[in-house]
């Protein structure tokens, strides 16, 4: 007879399709039918994987609005010898998920994690972007203020690397504009929608071809990763600082232009954002 899949008081971190059902493994579905109990970011949502996969283990909440107090009673389940088995909605937990507080709690009193490898809707993005793949960032969720959105774009204007962000469909559109303002309209970007579902699409292009493809748009539905290339030699910063101060020279006192159409002006010839050309230009002087 085979050996059951799980151990009494351990915690199983179990990875979960992020849209298509058979996206998920062999050993998550027996653990999922093994263990005593699954902890579910919404169970009517992971309802419809156990059903479809025939499984009845007895589910439990287990979300943003009751981690800390269902986090302290997870655990001591688990010390008593129960099996859970932790989920999200899709993808893996705390990957910008719940999950964090139950696993750390868990570690902090010696219960036994075990990580069940699945889909992840970064990850499934990034390997069919065409971006660079052997250095990359996640910054999960872009911040909802314009703001504070520009502030983490300006900190990946120079990347030797892929950078990935989730973002909502309502926002997508603001938030390539900050990228056009931020790293200009020439950096490379993805933007996967629906990754493994039936309206699955990946846009490839400039970020300002991009934008004007989806701002010709009704509305943009689904869930969204966008990518950002890493950035080109220009877009590095390593466009000579010399070449920089005098270009601008030649514009301020060649063309006699004020020094906001200058840096306009470069900017469009670079390709990159006003901004960053002023920086390179403050740099060079």
């Amino acid at each position: 007879m085979q050996a059951k899949a799980v151990a009494p008081g351990t915690l199983y971190v179990v990875g979960t399709p992020i849209g298509n059902l058979e996206d998920i493994t062999l050993r998550a579905l027996r653990v999922l039918k093994e263990a005593d109990l699954i902890a579910c970011e919404d169970t009517r949502q992971t309802q419809k994987l156990l059903q479809h996969h025939g499984i009845e283990t007895p589910t439990i909440s287990y979300h943003e609005h009751n981690e800390a107090e269902r986090a302290t009673e997870l655990v001591a389940k688990l010390k008593a010898g129960t099996s859970v088995a932790l989920v999200s909605d899709a993808g893996m937990p705390g990957i910008s998920d719940p999950g964090y507080r139950v696993i750390n709690l868990a570690i902090e009193s010696g219960i036994p994690v075990v990580p069940l490898p699945g889909a992840s809707a970064f990850l499934s993005a990034l390997t069919a972007s065409g971006f660079a793949t052997d250095s990359f960032h996640f910054g999960g969720f872009l911040p909802a203020k314009s703001g504070q959105r520009r502030h983490v774009l300006e900190a990946i204007c120079g990347v030797d690397h892929t950078v990935a962000f989730y973002e909502a469909p309502h926002r997508i559109v603001e938030a390539l504009e900050d990228v056009v303002e931020v790293l200009g309209t020439r950096r490379r970007v993805v933007v996967a929608r629906e990754v493994t579902k039936l309206h699955e699409e990946f846009l490839r292009g400039t970020s300002g071809e991009i934008l004007d493809q989806l701002r010709r748009r009704v509305g943009v539905k689904g869930e969204i990763t966008l990518l950002i290339a890493k950035a080109d030699a220009e877009q590095a910063g390593t466009q000579p600082k010399a070449g920089v101060r005098e270009r601008m020279q030649q514009l301020l006192h060649g063309e006699k232009l004020e020094e906001k159409d200058a840096l306009k002006k470069l900017a469009k010839e670079m390709g990159v954002s006003k901004s960053q050309v002023y920086r390179l230009w403050q740099r060079s002087r």
